[in-house]
């Protein structure tokens, strides 16, 4: 399987990192299966918009949470994770939630709104896919392929 990484430089050597904030899986190093999503993403904010390009080969031994679609399991990880909560797992995958279904995630943690509005306003929302890696034995599944400078149908430079 073809993954990819939206960044603003090659990323030949993937990497964890922490950072001041949590991802919706905690942090590690994100791709997506989507290429139109990467593209999305490498034109988020100023600079060269780079996609990187992996081959992923599955490793059974690992640890791996799959999420298939959004669920009551996946808003309570999620906000679990964004709090700042750590997991056991090599890797997460499953639905990213847009800006807009980010904004309702905030909402449903800092007590704004009930787990049923969330998922009444969420419905009509098109979540995205992500998968992250979180460990050296979870990023040693990845083979760099290569990169390219895409820019999106706007034509942002």
């Amino acid at each position: 399987m073809i993954l990819y990484h939206a960044s603003k430089e090659i990323v030949e050597f993937p990497e964890v990192r922490k950072t001041k904030y949590t991802k919706d899986f905690s942090w590690g190093f994100y791709c997506t299966n989507s290429y139109e999503q990467a593209i999305r993403w490498a034109n988020r904010s100023e600079g060269t918009p780079i996609i990187n390009s992996y081959i992923y080969t599955p490793d059974n031994t690992l640890s791996i949470l799959k999420f298939d679609s959004l669920s009551d399991e996946w808003l309570d990880f999620i906000a679990r994770c964004r709090k700042g909560e750590l997991h056991r797992y090599d890797i997460v995958e499953g639905p990213m939630a847009d800006d807009t279904v980010w904004n309702y995630v905030n909402d449903y943690l800092y007590g704004d709104m009930t787990r049923e509005q969330f998922w009444s306003f969420a419905k009509f929302k098109y979540p995205t896919h992500q998968i992250s890696f979180h460990t050296l034995a979870a990023i040693n599944c990845l083979t760099f392929e290569g990169s390219e400078i895409v820019y999106d149908s706007e034509g942002k430079r």
